[in-house]
């Protein structure tokens, strides 16, 4: 079986290297020369464990391969999956015009029947537009090539993709007929022999099955946020009330753990689309807009602590920061708490020191160099007057204490996302803030 995938993002590179390595052909086929020749030289773009070495062992045996050229890809193709970017318009909508552009391209070149599959996060109503651009071109051409178009959203964890890829939860894919759903099966049939559900729809509910799933799921975290600061008020543990409901199966224990307000590719963006969505057909989602407000707030609440602490005067303050990436196990920093933490910090004339173990480069890319950054951890807190521990990478879990109490000028930390117990701090005289915490000691 032979498939083209159109982008080399996150989304595009993980699938395609995930269906190579069930043993079907995948060209990836990508815009950015430059991206597309450091693939081919083995170099890839973004960090996600175990890509790097899956990728080069499908180009090794020739199952994957990456081009610029859409056209010379569609050959005998069954299927074609439109894996481009859908940023956020300025009124929180999903902008398609890469999507569409890519549809247009498809219809211009493809020279047999194919499935035109969406992969990318898209609002309900995208497969009708990508239909309508393909035929517009077919038309154009004056001929009748037969084609369907589908949806299968992608449920990746960044940090954890190709497990998600290879061994799904559950594979959605929405059809409008039973000859795309036969091509769908047979891509998927490895993952069917080993009993992995798969959900046939209709196109409409696919599209919004991930919109409601990422949405669950932010509304876990905002909600947990939101308690812990009340627990904060009140005088209660959040770790305590987080066991108490996460024991309860109709709740579950995941996502439901407080912090410093969610961030990444998806989350965001995919709740502001569903709103947009929702408004745009007459319905208010107040639920959703309430969480996506907690997150904004939640954002700041790591800097209000610390701006407390030091009442309201941060100016001169050498502020170290452990973790840029909006959570561990990924360079991503779309929408990272940190982003916002540096630029309170910055507002309030701190200086900011910060490590990372793979996203400096990313916030480089952001921000430039109107922050320092260190090689490692510990670099960074020399003569520092407070840590805020704002990404949970494992190597931050168990640091070297001595070394950081004869290092930091204040033995002063703030947690973000409750890694260290607040006895185990107290015993070792460390000031110590967390989320939903009593902690301040």
């Amino acid at each position: 079986m032979k498939i083209t995938i159109v982008g080399t993002g996150y989304v595009g590179l993980v699938s395609g290297t995930c269906f190579a390595e069930t043993g079907i052909n995948v060209t990836c086929v990508d815009v950015d020369t430059e991206k597309i020749d450091k693939l081919n030289d083995g170099i890839v773009p973004i960090y996600e464990p175990g890509l790097e070495r899956l990728i080069k062992n499908n180009v090794a045996k020739e199952r994957l391969f990456f081009s610029t050229s859409l056209k010379n890809s569609l050959e005998k193709v069954e299927a074609v999956f439109i894996a481009v970017g859908t940023p956020p318009d300025e009124d929180g909508s999903a902008d398609l015009q890469y999507v569409i552009s890519v549809a247009r391209e498809i219809g211009m070149y493809m020279s047999d029947y194919t499935v035109v599959v969406t992969k990318s996060t898209v609002p309900i109503g995208t497969a009708k537009k990508v239909k309508a651009a393909v035929q517009e071109e077919l038309d154009k051409r004056g001929v009748n090539i037969p084609f369907d178009v589908a949806s299968n959203p992608e449920f990746l964890k960044e940090g954890a993709a190709i497990d998600d890829f290879l061994k799904p939860d559950r594979i959605v894919i929405g059809v409008e007929s039973e000859r795309a759903e036969s091509i769908m099966k047979r891509l998927y049939k490895p993952f069917l022999l080993n009993n992995h559900p798969i959900i046939f729809m209709d196109i409409p509910s696919a599209e919004l099955t991930k919109y409601a799933a990422n949405s669950m799921l932010a509304t876990k975290i905002s909600f947990m946020n939101d308690i812990a600061n009340l627990c904060e008020i009140v005088g209660a543990d959040v770790n305590s009330v987080r066991r108490g409901i996460g024991t309860d199966t109709r709740i579950g224990n995941k996502f439901i753990y407080p912090g410093v307000g969610y961030g990444g590719s998806c989350f965001p963006k995919d709740v502001k689309a569903l709103i947009k969505t929702s408004d745009d057909n007459n319905h208010s989602l107040e639920i959703l807009k309430a969480v996506e407000d907690v997150n904004d707030r939640q954002k700041f609440v790591l800097f209000e602590k610390l701006h407390k602490h030091f009442n309201n005067d941060l100016k001169g303050k050498k502020i170290a920061i452990w973790g840029l990436s909006f959570k561990p196990n990924t360079d991503d920093m779309r929408e990272a708490p940190a982003l916002v933490i540096i630029d309170e910090l910055l507002k309030a004339g701190a200086n900011v020191y910060a490590y990372d173990p793979v996203a400096i480069h990313e916030c480089k890319r952001k921000i430039g160099e109107i922050i320092n950054y260190g090689k490692d951890q510990y670099e960074i807190i020399q003569d520092a007057d407070a840590l805020l521990l704002v990404t949970e990478w494992n190597e931050f879990r168990v640091p070297k204490w001595k070394l950081m109490e004869e290092k930091m000028k204040n033995k002063l930390i703030f947690d973000g996302r409750n890694i260290y117990e607040p006895e185990e701090m107290k015993e070792w005289g460390w000031t110590y803030y967390s989320i939903g915490r009593n902690t301040i000691i």
